[in-house]
C-alpha cells in the first residue's frame, strides 16, 4: 500500500508542478514614483488624507514613509479627471455613484453631492488604485471622467 501510495505520489508531483507554472502572470514591476512625489504635501492633499484618515492620518499615512509616497502618487499623479465635450467620446463605464465609499476611520465621510474637480478627493472611494490595469469611472450626470492609472505603469 506504501509503495501504491509514493508511485501516486512522484506520478502526480509532475502535473502539480506544471499546474502552478502555466498561469502564465508576469512578475509585477517594481514601482518607480516620479520625483514630485518628493515634495512635501500641500494644503489640499494634507487635507484630503486627513478628511478620509481623521486622528489616525498620523499612524497610517504620515509616519508610513513608503504609504505617504503611494499616498502622494496617487494624488499627484494616477487620478486625471477629464471633461470630454463631445458626445462621440463618451464611453461605458463604471458610474461614479456605483463605487462605494472607502471604509473611513471616521464617519462623517460622505458622498460629495456637487462633483467639483479642482477639490474632487479620490480617497474618499474604493477605486482599484493597487490593480495591475487602468479604471476608468464616469461622473454621473456630467462629462467628466475618473481615470484612475495602474501604478506599474
Amino acid at each position: 500500500m506504501k509503495k501504491l501510495f509514493a508511485i501516486m505520489a512522484f506520478a502526480l508531483l509532475p502535473l502539480l508542478v506544471f499546474g502552478q507554472k502555466s498561469q502564465g502572470q508576469q512578475p509585477l514591476p517594481v514601482i518607480e514614483f516620479r520625483d514630485n512625489v518628493k515634495l512635501p504635501l500641500t494644503a489640499l492633499e494634507r487635507a484630503q488624507i486627513d478628511e478620509v484618515y481623521g486622528e489616525y492620518a498620523e499612524k497610517y499615512i504620515y509616519s508610513d514613509p513608503f504609504r505617504l509616497l503611494s499616498v502622494k502618487n496617487i494624488l499627484r499623479n494616477r487620478v486625471v479627471i477629464e471633461l470630454v465635450s463631445e458626445d462621440t467620446k463618451t464611453k461605458d463605464c463604471t458610474l461614479l455613484s456605483e463605487v462605494t465609499m472607502f471604509n473611513s476611520f471616521v464617519k462623517d465621510v460622505e458622498r460629495d453631492e456637487v462633483f467639483n474637480p479642482e477639490n474632487f478627493n479620490p480617497l474618499k472611494y474604493n477605486f482599484r488604485f493597487y490593480s495591475r490595469s487602468a479604471a476608468l469611472y464616469h461622473v454621473d450626470n456630467t462629462n467628466y471622467y475618473i481615470l484612475i492609472k495602474s501604478q506599474y505603469q
